[in-house]
């Protein structure tokens, strides 16, 4: 099936607090740390800090009056006046106790249930990618029609790629180019809680939340399109490189706020995760892909609290593998078994890189001449057996740019100014006396 953005199914917002699945004390707990926080008064300000209906949050006012946390100061506005509340002496300090207990107030966190349910519901491999898309979304590369018979179903699968060959190959841009295909958005949560703690999720980093209607301020009652503790957001794409360590994969612990962040695979759900340069980290490609072994197989993920207690998670992101090493090299079988899907990445054909090369020039506004291109066919390719790259033509004509600047002379290509960007791109092996 093809979904898009309208089919996803958006998690309703719920309309009591025993719907919410929270404990009812971290519920209150939250509620009064937030009024104590930002200072709030109306319930209307309490739902929309909390990120609830306006019936759940009078609720969880009725109850924190009720237990004396919490009292009435009379309305508040105009025609559309509002009771205005405050913190009992009791609640302050039942306040200042929560916050010695965990920091995070604010928006409530999703139930790890509920969660797991919204991620099957938005899964990556529900998208069937079209060779139409991934083609529009690979409009600004050169590829080869074989690279997008092999890359398609590998997507619509949405299981996980190696992508391997020379550096300088775009492996980088088709990742990306990947991504842009994808097209439709999913909903993130702001946090989640598992066993009384709270994980929090969204990151305005990572992802890219996508316009909200908004509502009236002035109407009685919030009619929320989804529950707004989770936010709208365009498919998320995570990309590490040589900086990847196995401990970004596990839970990262605040002992000051006593709350947790998600790593780097959980941040991606629904979305793509970009490993760049394997190879380069400084944990070995083995144990790299050891770590994903259960997660790549059985679409989940085992994570642990700072008690040592473990539970699982959904996994569901569509994992890249990007690296300049043959795999052959840096896995063995059992390893490679588990990646579903092994693509080649080589260097454009002649034909294709003097379509790039002309793409690039136009694009940077220097004149293409036919003498200085036979020039650099005949006279430097060679030298390197004719081994081209999609990287080269950026190199030798931001070269050729920077030379015609310094000499203030008009961006022009002759055989002197490849030779000397030549020289940039390619050192000739030599020894140095020290």
């Amino acid at each position: 099936m093809n979904m898009q953005a309208s089919t996803i199914m958006a998690p309703p917002a719920p309309r009591t607090i025993e719907a919410m699945g929270l404990p009812i004390v971290m519920m209150r707990d939250i509620l009064i740390k937030t009024i104590f926080r930002q200072n709030l008064s109306t319930v209307r300000q309490i739902a929309q800090a909390l990120c609830v209906t306006v019936p759940v949050a009078q609720s969880l006012v009725d109850l924190a009056r009720g237990q004396l946390l919490l009292e009435a100061n009379g309305l508040v506005g105009g025609e559309n006046s509002d009771m205005n509340y405050q913190l009992t002496d009791t609640g302050r300090a039942r306040a200042l106790d929560a916050l010695g207990q965990s920091e995070y107030y604010g928006a409530m966190p999703v139930p790890m249930d509920d969660y797991a349910a919204q991620v099957k519901r938005q899964s990556i491999r529900n998208i069937q990618v079209t060779r139409k898309q991934l083609t529009e979304a690979m409009g600004h590369l050169i590829l080869p029609d074989s690279l997008i018979d092999n890359l398609g179903p590998a997507v619509s699968a949405g299981r996980s790629i190696l992508m391997y060959g020379p550096p300088g190959n775009g492996k980088s841009s088709i990742s990306n180019g990947i991504r842009d295909a994808l097209g439709d958005m999913i909903y993130v949560p702001r946090a989640i809680e598992y066993s009384g703690q709270v994980i929090t999720v969204y990151d305005p980093i990572v992802h890219t939340a996508v316009g909200q209607t908004d509502e009236n301020p002035n109407a009685l009652r919030r009619t929320l399109q989804h529950d707004q503790r989770y936010v709208k957001c365009t498919r998320p794409t995570v990309v590490t490189g040589g900086e990847l360590g196995l401990e970004m994969l596990d839970l990262v612990y605040n002992p000051i706020a006593r709350t947790y962040t998600a790593p780097l695979q959980m941040k991606s759900a629904g979305g793509i995760f970009i490993i760049d340069d394997l190879g380069r980290q400084e944990e070995p490609p083995q144990k790299i892909v050891n770590r994903w072994i259960v997660p790549l197989e059985e679409g989940r993920d085992i994570l642990a609290l700072q008690s040592g207690e473990k539970f699982e998670t959904p996994f569901d992101t569509l994992v890249i593998f990007s690296t300049n090493f043959h795999p052959n090299e840096i896995f063995d079988q059992a390893a490679l078994r588990r990646i579903f899907f092994k693509i080649k990445i080589d260097g454009p054909s002649k034909e294709n890189f003097l379509k790039i090369f002309a793409l690039v020039a136009r694009k940077k506004r220097v004149p293409l001449d036919e003498q200085s291109l036979i020039y650099l066919l005949k006279h430097k390719y060679p030298t390197i057996n004719n081994t081209y790259a999609n990287y080269q033509p950026v190199f030798l004509l931001d070269q050729i740019i920077a030379i015609c600047e310094f000499e203030g002379i008009p961006y022009q290509m002759t055989p002197e100014l490849i030779d000397q960007a030549w020289g940039n791109m390619f050192l000739q092996t030599e020894n140095i006396v020290r």
